[in-house]
């Protein structure tokens, strides 16, 4: 954590302790014979009841991405009874999905994930509206798609995106309800400029690109998605119904491994450029640009490409014929190894390349693989500065190798 971002976080500051509810005219709304014995469980609680039920009737909520975050969170304000729901997504199913994003399943591998979706809402509740938006979110249309919605629920797995959401939100003036995966680890909010911090003031830089790695890169457990998408999903309704104490001005950190919550307080940024007193942030700028990074997973797992990077089928060639002069490392971690790797190879983590640089020959081609060429890459750029000016990437890594040479490698 950044100095910056820690004089964001003060553990005595007292939280908001509640926020108005996001505003319908539900007068003219009726709920059905079959809406009532459907949503009974919800109507027989004070805190709800026909008033509440029909404001969540009234209410919208758009989904920023179907997958770990956005599954349960969709299943679950389909089933409390959310009128609308919008889903910005534009990925197929994967079987790779399967173990965290329940929302899809084997019968819809291949398919969109906005249709998948859909189908599943439906089946869970077929009084909601689903729209469904297959494209990724820019700085050109989500003013344009967030505009029609009364709660954003940010399931997105990429600094560009989420501060794209971030900023569109306060613009709007729309609550961003927040969550954030990785490993065993998880973190949720509700950033809503007009009554707390936004995600800006939190982090105001996105961390050195390649510093955090993604899901693909370093896993995610599959049941941790649905515990924040189900917090995600609850403080959407909590905001509708204007009841409890929402997670504004809180960061709520999960730790599975432990089994324990932790919970930050959060200061509005009077410096932020967006929410602060003086904002210097008008417009949607390029995020891509300002992070570092694409927004999109597909073209970051990809890695990136230079003009003398070796493709897996040039490879393929040079283990046949033994790799003379070469040595083949492979920069991924242990348990990666076991899975699968390459044959002729050499297991040098990434993390412990520097301290291994004695088992390499600068006199020697030093091919560098890993799982898709990104750490790879990184792992190259570094060999060279410290001399081993032969270094080269393996383009696509595992993944290349199991599509363009041996299709019965295992992928993950």
């Amino acid at each position: 954590m950044s100095g910056t971002t820690r004089n964001r976080i003060a553990e005595g500051d007292k939280a908001v302790s509640q926020t108005p509810a996001i505003s319908h005219e539900t007068a003219d709304l009726t709920l059905s014979n079959a809406e009532i014995r459907r949503y009974s469980r919800n109507l027989i609680m004070p805190e709800v009841g026909m008033s509440g039920q029909k404001k969540l009737k009234a209410a919208s909520g758009l989904l920023v991405g179907a997958g770990g975050l956005g599954s349960p969170a969709a299943l679950y304000l389909a089933a409390a009874g959310l009128g609308r729901i919008g889903i910005v997504d534009f990925d197929v199913v994967d079987e790779s999905n399967l173990q965290r994003q329940i929302i899809h399943g084997m019968s819809t591998l291949g398919r969109s994930k906005l249709e998948s979706a859909r189908e599943r809402i439906h089946d869970v509740n077929p009084f909601v509206q689903v729209d469904t938006y297959a494209e990724p979110l820019t700085s050109e249309n989500a003013l344009r798609i967030l505009a029609d919605y009364d709660v954003i629920v940010d399931g997105t797995d990429n600094f560009p995106t989420r501060y794209l959401v971030n900023d569109a939100c306060v613009l709007l003036g729309k609550p961003n309800v927040y969550g954030s995966i990785f490993r065993f680890e998880g973190q949720a909010s509700v950033f809503w400029a007009q009554h707390g911090p936004c995600y800006r003031c939190l982090y105001p830089e996105p961390p050195p690109p390649g510093l955090v790695p993604s899901c693909a890169e370093g896993g995610v457990l599959g049941v941790l998605p649905g515990i924040i998408g189900v917090i995600q999903a609850t403080e959407a309704v909590k905001l509708i119904l204007g009841v409890g104490e929402p997670l504004i001005g809180r960061l709520l950190l999960y730790d599975a491994l432990d089994m324990r919550f932790r919970e930050l307080k959060l200061r509005k940024d009077p410096h932020c450029p967006i929410c602060g007193e003086h904002p210097t942030i008008d417009h949607l700028i390029d995020y891509e640009a300002f992070c570092g990074m694409p927004a999109v997973e597909n073209a970051e797992m990809a890695g990136p490409v230079a003009s003398d990077d070796l493709t897996v089928t040039e490879l393929a060639r040079r283990i046949k014929a033994g790799l003379p002069g070469t040595e083949l490392i492979d920069v991924r971690e242990p348990h990666e190894w076991e899975i699968v790797h390459l044959p002729g190879a050499k297991l040098i983590p990434q993390g412990e390349l520097l301290n291994r640089l004695n088992e390499l020959s600068q006199t020697d081609e030093i091919l560098v693989y890993c799982l898709s060429g990104k750490r790879s890459a990184r792992a190259v750029q570094l060999l060279r500065q410290m001399g081993f000016k032969k270094a080269r990437n393996v383009r696509g890594g595992v993944l290349a190798w199991a599509h363009e040479v041996d299709p019965s490698s295992p992928t993950y």
